[in-house]
């Protein structure tokens, strides 16, 4: 599951935390989705059965981990064990540094990413502040940039990473250079329209993610 609820991605309502993976289960994942047709009845899979069928498929994995870093370790140090190719296959990525480190610490031969996006501890994906109170707004702008500079001064040698996974407004070529003379891939996030996808690939030479390969997508911050 991507959000901390489950309205947005099933026809269920409610805190993830809230619920059980038994009530999970009975939820429609492609109640939403464009192909829900095709679709109709899919259930939502452990983590387990997602990298299977991913495996299936010949698709490269993104552990995007949303947060408890030690069980999130954990689990993916046993899926690692289980599914050696996953090594060449797989990149687990955070937006937390704690969870890289000791991703990298519980195993060095897993390929991680730190996802970034600037401003994202005072500020909402589409620009607008999170916090009314002026003093925290301010308390959190201040803690965004101690939080970048340690990402692109140090954390990212610390955590041992092979790209950052950045959205995509602060993504620009002498980023995309920087980061290439160091080894780092600039990953870019969420690009969903077929001008930026050329644009990616013809002048940036930047590989992305979006939300679909065939077809222009909504914005998605």
């Amino acid at each position: 599951m991507h959000d901390d609820t489950v309205e947005r991605t099933t026809d269920g309502a409610g805190r993830l935390q809230d619920l059980t993976f038994e009530e999970i289960r009975k939820l429609n994942p492609a109640a939403k989705h464009r192909l829900r047709s095709q679709f109709q009845d899919e259930k939502v899979p452990t983590l387990r059965e997602a990298v299977v069928e991913s495996m299936h498929h010949n698709l490269t994995i993104y552990f995007d981990v949303k947060g408890h870093a030690n069980q999130a370790v954990e689990a993916l140090k046993q899926l690692y064990q289980e599914f050696p190719q996953l090594y060449d296959s797989s990149i687990v990525c955070s937006f937390i540094p704690e969870v890289v480190y000791k991703m990298r610490q519980a195993d060095r031969n897993v390929v991680t990413a730190l996802t970034h996006r600037p401003w994202q501890l005072s500020h909402l994906g589409n620009g607008t502040p999170r916090f009314s109170s002026s003093w925290k707004h301010f308390l959190y702008m201040v803690m965004d940039v101690i939080l970048d500079w340690s990402l692109h001064s140090f954390l990212w040698r610390l955590c041992g990473v092979s790209a950052f996974l950045i959205q995509k407004n602060f993504v620009s070529q002498d980023y995309v250079r920087h980061w290439s003379a160091r080894g780092i891939q600039v990953v870019a996030w969420t690009v969903n329209t077929f001008a930026e996808k050329s644009y990616y690939e013809s002048v940036l030479d930047c590989s992305y993610i979006t939300d679909s390969l065939v077809e222009d997508c909504d914005p998605h911050f």
